[in-house]
């Protein structure tokens, strides 16, 4: 049986198959970007038509109250609460990620007065360390920014320590933290977590409050398929809400925002951590892209998660021995995320030839190609054809063709 045969028929038996169609997949496209930007959901298009026409165009501003726009950040947390193993009225969709964690970066350092270390990861997500040091810089400037490797983290976790900001999911690798034994450690110590799940959340179950998370940031527009530039989303533990001072007091965060008092007062629950106006039609498209993301059982959705990963790890080493490329990202299934990221030494013209024979992934320097794996809409087919269409470039030497070697602003 060839490795396209088997791939059918793994296909025929997914029960997540019929989903795939809920997608706009462009025909003779593969695409493996999720973990940076998801595929558009079916529903997307009309539902913003209609807001833009409809809402917008007839209700006008009206709507923020017939059409309840200024419940949408409160009523998105809510549903993502179920994804995300907490509780209504824990999780608020409002503002980015960077600007959601320089949030929440304030409010934990002040619930832990005295303390003077903020710990961190080396070589995290750039965006997660620039605020991490801007946070420290103009919130907490007696603070330390403590950087560890991801492998010392637990060990790096001591009475000095406010917060742990940690990465449930590493961007380069897909590597996956045991999050409830760095919660443990934090919780033996008195500190606080602070989680960005934003490569994870959508495609494997989450239980934070469980797991003993603190609090926690994520985007909107990878696995969520929320759409490029979608709002990210806020947790804060139920018992820590009445506590939390956010840095940010801005009008929407009021407990009477129409009231318009000259004095600052927080909204009593998560909309504290609320600021400016909501931006409505951002917000609108990722609602209805979670009518088809909650479609799907987490727990199918993780296990084809974790067999399109071994497929695609099987294939690489068959199809692609000898033409120096490797795996980096953990081969436990396990241990990783939904991504599967390979290292050459082209790797950016590499990715720049796939994406011309319709493979859509991304590269990160130095070397490293990234495959994001959205079960939801990446079929076994898909990864087979990948794989074939790796080996053709690198054996036919594409990749050195001159117009792959031009770097585009995004990469």
């Amino acid at each position: 049986m060839t490795g396209a045969e088997a791939a059918a028929q793994r296909d025929a038996r997914d029960p997540l198959a019929a989903l795939r169609g809920r997608f706009v997949l462009p025909p003779g496209q593969i695409y493996l970007a999720g973990h940076s930007l998801g595929a558009l959901p079916d529903v997307v298009s009309e539902r913003l038509a209609r807001a833009v026409r409809d809402e917008w165009g007839v209700g006008g501003v009206r709507s923020w109250n017939a059409a309840r726009w200024i419940d949408a950040p409160r009523r998105l947390g809510d549903r993502l609460a179920a994804l995300l193993g907490a509780r209504p009225g824990e999780v608020l969709v409002c503002d980015s990620t960077s600007v959601n964690l320089f949030k929440l970066l304030g409010a934990a350092l002040r619930l832990r007065p005295g303390r003077k270390v903020l710990l961190s990861e080396a070589g995290a997500f750039p965006t997660d360390a620039y605020i991490a040091a801007c946070a420290t810089r103009w919130l907490a400037p007696e603070h330390e920014l403590r950087l560890v490797a991801r492998a010392g983290l637990v060990d790096a976790i001591d009475d000095d320590v406010a917060v742990a900001l940690l990465h449930h999911v590493d961007y380069r690798t897909g590597h996956r933290l045991e999050m409830q034994t760095l919660n443990a450690a934090a919780r033996a110590h008195g500190a606080l977590t602070l989680w960005d799940v934003s490569h994870s959340t959508g495609v494997m179950p989450m239980e934070l409050e469980t797991w003993g998370a603190d609090l926690a940031v994520g985007c909107g527009y990878k696995y969520l398929c929320g759409g490029p530039g979608a709002p990210a989303f806020v947790y804060v533990r139920a018992d820590l809400l009445p506590g939390i001072e956010q840095p940010l007091e801005g009008w929407l965060g009021h407990a009477a925002p129409f009231a318009f008092e000259e004095t600052y007062r927080a909204a009593p629950g998560i909309e504290r951590m609320l600021c400016g106006t909501p931006p409505i039609l951002s917000l609108l498209a990722f609602e209805a892209a979670l009518d088809v993301i909650e479609a799907a059982d987490p727990t199918l959705v993780r296990a084809k998660s974790e067999s399109l990963g071994d497929e695609f790890i099987e294939g690489i080493e068959r199809e692609c021995a000898g033409l120096d490329v490797s795996v980096v990202s953990p081969r436990d299934a396990a241990s990783r995320g939904s991504q599967i990221t390979l290292r050459h030494a082209d790797g950016y013209p590499v990715v720049q030839a796939l994406i011309a024979r319709g493979v859509i992934g991304d590269f990160r320097a130095p070397d490293l190609l990234r495959f994001g794996l959205a079960p939801h809409y990446v079929s076994f087919g898909d990864v087979e054809r990948a794989v074939t269409a790796l080996r053709d470039v690198l054996t036919k030497k594409e990749h050195l063709d001159p117009r792959f070697q031009q770097r585009s602003a995004v990469t």
